[in-house]
This record gives structure tokens, C-alpha cells and sequence, in this order.
């Protein structure tokens, strides 16, 4: 039986540099960490996933709180729907007091309804922004930005709302009286 002993070296100095093996052949790398590359690989891997689902949830509410202040906006200034909704009105009015109706009816029927239908349809409006801001709020860890226009979209909801009301019961201007 042949027994082979091997020497036991001690380990070369470490470096950064190629050692040269002493047959001749290609140069070997020493000190490669292998541990500390995968764990910085894994955590750009995992900063990257965090900062990209941070991004998507920040883009989907700062998406909801520009249609929140957009709807405020629109509910401010009327709508197409509310204008439609208007002239409908008008146009049964006129059908319903054609030669019957006193000028005090032709007035609530015409005007009044019309003015009615337009005030519902902003409030509608007025409200959805004040629906979609409030969620928008809600949410968590939100940017700051995200916050404002929310905000803001509130803010314009609210007032939306309360023109709304003020002039589908006619707490700011009333219909006119027909003259005796």
C-alpha cells in the first residue's frame, strides 16, 4: 500500500492581484468574496422591487387625486351632462305649460327645473371629487404631492357640493315672481 502524505502549506498572502501558478499556465484570482457580491446583488435586487411597488401604488393614488381636483374643477364650472340635462328640462317645461299654465308655473316649470337639474348633476360631480380625494387620503404612504393635489380635490368637492345645494334649494338666488 502505497500511503501519499501531502504537505500542508501555509495560505499565501492575500491580494488583490493575479498570482501567476508556477506550471505556466493561466493566472488565478485570489480573494473573491463570493458572499458579500451575492448579498449586494439580492439587496440592489430588493431595493429595486421596493422603490418600483412604491412607484406603482404612488402612481395608481396621485393618478386618483388628479381626477379628484379635475371633477372638483368641473363641478365648479358645470358639465356637459348638467347642460344637457338642463335644456331636457326646459324643453318638458314648455311641453307641460304650453297655453295651460299660469306664468308662475311656466316659470317653476321652465326655469326652476332646469335650474334644479344643472344643480344636481355639478353636485353629483362635486361629490364623486370628494369621494375620490377623501379614499386618495386614506391611502398609505402616499408622496407629499400625492397629498396636496388631494387635497385640493377635497377642497374643490366640498365647495362643489355646497354651491350645489345652495342652488338646488335656492338658498342664494330665487326664481322670479311673475308681475301682477
Amino acid at each position: 500500500m502505497d500511503i501519499k502524505t501531502t504537505e500542508k502549506t501555509e495560505p499565501a498572502e492575500k491580494t488583490d492581484e493575479a498570482v501567476e501558478p508556477e506550471n505556466g499556465t493561466e493566472p488565478l484570482v485570489e480573494d473573491v468574496d463570493v458572499d458579500e457580491d451575492l448579498d449586494g446583488d439580492l439587496d440592489g435586487d430588493l431595493d429595486g422591487r421596493e422603490a418600483s411597488a412604491a412607484t406603482d401604488s404612488g402612481v395608481g393614488a396621485g393618478a386618483a387625486a388628479v381626477v379628484s381636483a379635475a371633477l372638483g374643477a368641473v363641478a365648479l364650472t358645470g358639465t356637459w351632462t348638467g347642460k344637457v340635462v338642463s335644456e331636457r328640462e326646459t324643453l318638458v317645461g314648455q311641453i307641460k305649460t304650453s297655453g295651460s299654465g299660469t306664468p308662475t308655473q311656466q316659470i317653476s316649470e321652465i326655469y326652476g327645473d332646469a335650474w334644479h337639474s344643472t344643480a344636481l348633476v355639478n353636485g353629483v360631480f362635486a361629490l364623486l371629487a370628494l369621494i375620490v380625494a377623501v379614499t386618495v387620503l386614506l391611502l398609505p404612504r402616499r408622496p407629499a404631492w400625492v397629498r396636496a393635489v388631494a387635497v385640493a380635490g377635497a377642497v374643490l368637492g366640498g365647495l362643489g357640493v355646497l354651491l350645489s345645494i345652495g342652488t338646488y334649494f335656492d338658498l342664494f338666488l330665487s326664481l322670479p315672481t311673475a308681475g301682477s
